[in-house]
């Protein structure tokens, strides 16, 4: 199909006239040839060829064209600066001749694209995850699951299939990012319980968010649950095993079965082909599926022609993929539950962390017989070697929208302060949570120390890789001098307690800029008993267990 052809698939009017497929077809896939701007320029470079009979019938449906590109694929234009360049030529052309009312339908409102996302419930919330029911659990993790893959491009997917890596792709890291971090933190809300009858109450209720994911045909994130359900340092724990039923066991036996690599995931792929509707797919083994095809096709056949075949098929399967974007999920999401979620699984460790952490809940045994593991599903192993840190500003933000919704949900005089005791719940949330009773109020706690508890987590600083003091050591201070805020420049006004003074670095800001101030502590000194006397550390308290023992559990995993 020559680039003319392409030209009069298209009527005056800007209805496809024919090769709608094939048009389609090769506006994605001709970037697999020829980079995009050099097919824009050959394009652009029959419009002056053109006879003079022939020119008022072929310039609109060269506008009409581009119109289509535009319309169907946005986000190429976003990825390729050149294009943009080719479209001013052809502005040129266009203005060179005068005025013409079908220049508007080429203006650059095309550069935004909107991904389908799923409505936000509002509701007054419990932010408990002993509260959270396993279907309420599922939906909220399909949320941003989908939204997630929404937000994946067919330039995202040639990506991968050429070279071979998420690296450099911000799109596919975030979903490898998502489901590893759903995965950890399956297992770490099982290993922050004390007592094996906890951790087995902690692992049904998860196998009941799989079967709720299995129903909603979200099997990426049953992927992840799946595999954190069976991960060796869960499934080590002969104890807690010991505890649970034979409808849990049989469950977590069916849902590893359908997600087995085995025959090329034939099991998985069979259901996947009978889903209708709203369904989110395994990604990785269709980004496999690509690279098959990719590396099993010829690029070009005999006398040097393109290989159309190999397009289509890999064209067929990006388009099922995209296809999926359009679908309305059978559920609502509530914001506050969105930002508890978030946060949680932003958590990261090691596996020597949770390995070590396992260990300390069911010690090792060489008398007993361990329990025969169940093999588990491969989770996005095609997204090996994907740093799993997220940049601070993103921490911040996340962290700034949890005690939003803590506040909104749980302070319910509206004076800034939640109970200690709700406080103490809502960290229990988060795996390895510490939990401070410093307050200039008995029994309350607010949202400035809930922010800086959340920031000087240290789940938190060991994701971004600082030290716990590293962070800034903000008091209250009122100042006998002009003084000005480091984040926004502005003056810090009043008779007393005028800012927030770093005792550490000297750093000086306003109450409401604390968040906004660098994250990292640039200490001038090493803090000492007398000369500069520092905040004192927060108390920890764990429920369930002796003081003794939480500290060694810290000491194991090296974050003391």
């Amino acid at each position: 199909m020559t680039y003319s052809h392409h030209i009069s698939s298209h009527s005056n009017n800007g209805r496809l006239l024919k090769g709608t497929h094939l048009v389609n077809m090769t506006l994605m896939m001709h970037s697999w040839v020829v980079p995009s701007h050099t097919f824009a320029h050959k394009l652009l470079s029959l419009y002056p060829l053109l006879t003079h009979n022939s020119l008022a019938q072929r310039r609109p449906q060269i506008y009409h064209f581009f119109r289509h590109w535009i319309s169907k694929f946005p986000v190429v234009f976003e990825a390729d600066p050149l294009l943009e360049e080719v479209m001013a030529d052809l502005w040129a052309l266009v203005r060179a001749e005068g005025k013409d009312p079908d220049c508007q339908i080429i203006d650059t409102p095309y550069l935004i694209s909107h991904a389908p996302s799923p409505s936000v419930k509002k509701r007054k919330v419990s932010l408990l995850f002993d509260h959270m029911e396993p279907d309420e659990m599922a939906e909220h993790l399909s949320y941003l699951e989908f939204k997630n893959f929404c937000s994946i491009s067919f330039l995202d997917y040639r990506s991968y299939v050429v070279h071979g890596s998420v690296r450099h792709n911000p799109a596919l890291e975030r979903s490898v990012m998502l489901c590893n971090g759903i995965s950890q933190w399956v297992q770490l809300m099982i290993l922050g319980r004390p007592t094996a009858q906890q951790r087995a109450e902690v692992f049904t209720k998860f196998i009941h968010v799989a079967q709720k994911l299995h129903a909603l045909q979200n099997f990426n994130t049953l992927m992840a649950v799946i595999g954190g359900l069976c991960h060796s340092s869960i499934s080590r724990l002969k104890d807690t095993a010991g505890l649970l039923s034979s409808d849990v066991t049989k469950a977590l036996s069916e849902m590893t079965e359908l997600l087995s690599s085995y025959s090329n995931y034939s099991n998985y792929r069979r259901i996947y082909s009978e889903c209708t509707s709203f369904k989110v797919p395994i990604l990785g083994v269709h980004l496999k599926d690509l690279i098959s095809l990719n590396e099993a096709l010829p690029d070009y056949l005999e006398d040097n022609k393109i290989n159309l075949g190999k397009l289509q098929h890999i064209y067929s399967n990006i388009s099922d993929l995209l296809a999926i974007h359009k679908c309305k999920p059978p559920f609502e999401a509530n914001k506050d539950l969105l930002h508890l979620l978030t946060l949680s699984l932003d958590l990261y460790y090691t596996e020597d962390e949770i390995y070590a952490l396992s260990y300390a809940k069911e010690p090792k045994n060489p008398k007993i017989q361990p329990v025969a593991p169940v093999k588990p599903p491969v989770v996005a192993e095609w997204g090996s070697g994907v740093a799993p840190r997220l940049d601070p500003d993103t921490i911040s933000k996340h962290v700034k929208q949890m005690v939003d919704s803590i506040m909104k949900n749980y302070d319910l005089n509206l004076d800034g302060y939640i109970s200690l005791e709700d406080f103490e719940k809502i960290a229990a949330n988060f795996p390895f949570s510490f939990c401070t009773h410093e307050s200039d109020r008995e029994g309350e706690i607010s949202r400035e120390e809930i922010t800086s508890y959340f920031m000087r987590g240290m789940s938190i600083c060991a994701k971004l890789g600082f030290n716990l003091r590293n962070l800034h050591n903000f008091h209250e201070m009122t100042y006998k001098r002009p003084t000005f805020c480091h984040a926004c420049g502005g003056f810090l006004w009043g008779v007393f307690k005028q800012g927030y003074h770093c005792k550490d670095c000297g750093v000086n800001c306003h109450k409401h800029c604390k968040d906004q101030v660098d994250m990292e502590c640039m200490k001038r000194f090493q803090v000492s008993g007398s000369s500069c006397p520092s905040t004192p550390a927060p108390t920890l308290r764990v429920k369930g267990n002796s003081w003794s023992e939480f500290t060694r559990n810290l000491s194991v995993m090296n974050l003391t």
